[in-house]
């Protein structure tokens, strides 16, 4: 593996340094193609960097690259007074050899596309991990902080290399070791429903204005800034807010101001279009839409087979068409993948061959290893958040009580983002149940 190292540079009671690694695309080729990954390591100002133990944050997605902090934002508070960070952009996210529209038709053909992108799993990502940290601690072990899929991460490191771990955090992000994407999304789908239900008793103006919208795209769809293409199932994926810790508040923010009188009638206006756009569009994280089922896939012989929109049948309140028939509320959809998102949306448009076979592949192989994990000596802690919309609660402590030694905090103070929205104070309890 080659590294380059650039120089140094300050942010208020940080320093930051960029690292660029050179990894194999394929870890069972090494001789092969090689892929460029960035992480940039956060210090706190004054602290001797060589002194201090290695702390490596793996951000949940898929496809999302490490969060830009601006100084000790959220958990790097707590984090920088006793570690030195590495924010890694995982592989095809941020500046790890970003993948999209742009840049994936570089493979060849949708089915080349796919091929490629079978390298950019858990599996691949805590393999890329092992490879620099063997390089920047000279072999030391170091601590990982998995947030949501970054705890997926976590737990496959666990699984494969725990010689490479001091300690393992997971916040949000503890996942089945066995269940299928068709049995993730059987259980998401009540508990989204739950969301709904508890976001219309907060706001229940918000049923009408809902099934307003609704109708009015089921008409006559709008086009966003760009050329996404918002319909009423489109307009439905806005869910994806009730599981953060605010996201019901900015949900009904966007729904209050709507619509504007025009001289044709009322219209929806151009500020809720935009606010709708920056929630939808997938041009920020395409590989979120296209990897995302893949998470979850461990049999080699079943596809994934759009699970979400599978199991979305058997839910018929979620049905926009069924719903505006009669007079129950409108149902937001929550983390779901769907095909309509690849004709919907101008970034993943281009992609939507790529994702009808990366649906259909078999020969993904296991993620964990509950055996491996059933006699763990790495000690861990995870949050675990009561009702987690994201991520199955009872799934979640179903693979607690799997991992030996491994501590939980269950707590509804928070919602998924808790890491982000508390995160001195996660982070802080997290550690303290290591040392209890």
């Amino acid at each position: 593996m080659t590294r380059q190292r650039s120089h140094s540079y300050r942010q208020p009671g940080v320093v930051l340094t960029d690292h660029h690694f050179s990894v194999p695309l394929d870890h069972a080729r090494p001789g092969g193609e090689h892929i460029e990954l960035y992480a940039r390591e956060v210090v706190a100002t004054g602290k001797d960097p060589e002194r201090l133990p290695w702390l490596l944050y793996l951000e949940g997605g898929p496809g999302f690259g490490a969060r830009r902090f601006t100084g000790r934002q959220a958990w790097l508070e707590r984090a920088l007074a006793d570690h030195r960070v590495l924010l890694l952009d995982q592989r095809g996210t941020g500046r790890s050899t970003p993948l999209n529209r742009q840049t994936l038709p570089l493979r060849g053909t949708p089915a080349q596309q796919a091929e490629h992108l079978a390298h950019f799993r858990a599996d691949s990502i805590v393999r890329d991990a092992e490879t620099i940290r063997r390089t920047l601690t000279g072999g030391a072990p170091w601590t990982v902080l998995g947030q949501s899929f970054g705890g997926f991460c976590a737990t496959h490191y666990l699984s494969t290399a725990p010689e490479g771990l001091t300690a393992a955090l997971i916040t949000g992000g503890l996942p089945s070791l066995d269940a299928t994407a068709t049995e993730v999304y059987e259980a998401a789908y009540p508990r989204v429903e739950r969301k709904n239900l508890a976001h219309y008793a907060r706001y229940p103006m918000d049923v009408e204005r809902a099934r307003r919208i609704a109708a009015h795209l089921a008409e006559q769809p709008a086009e966003l800034p760009g050329g996404y293409r918002l319909t009423a199932e489109a307009f439905q994926s806005l869910g994806l807010l009730l599981g953060t810790g605010d996201g019901s508040h900015q949900l009904h923010y966007l729904l209050e101001d709507a619509f504007v009188t025009t001289a044709s009638g009322p219209a929806l206006c151009d500020a809720f279009l935009e606010a709708a756009l920056s929630h939808l569009s997938f041009a920020a994280h395409p590989l979120y839409a296209l990897l995302h089922e893949t998470i979850y896939a461990q049999d080699p012989a079943a596809p994934t087979g759009w699970a979400a929109e599978r199991v979305r049948a058997a839910h018929p309140r979620f049905d926009a068409a069924k719903t505006l028939e009669g007079a129950e509320p409108l149902l937001f959809t929550g983390e779901t993948i769907h095909p309509w998102h690849f004709t919907a949306d101008p970034a993943l448009a281009p992609l939507r061959d790529t994702a009808e076979l990366l649906a259909a592949r078999t020969g993904w192989q296991p993620l964990y290893d509950p055996a491996r994990l059933a006699v763990n000596e790495v000690p861990v802690a995870a949050a675990v958040y009561h009702d987690d919309m994201y991520v199955d609660t009872a799934h979640s402590l179903r693979t607690a009580r799997s991992i030996r030694g491994l501590r939980t905090w269950v707590t509804d103070e928070y919602e998924h983002d808790g890491v982000r929205a508390g995160g001195p104070h996660v982070l802080d309890r997290l550690l303290t149940l290591l040392e209890e």
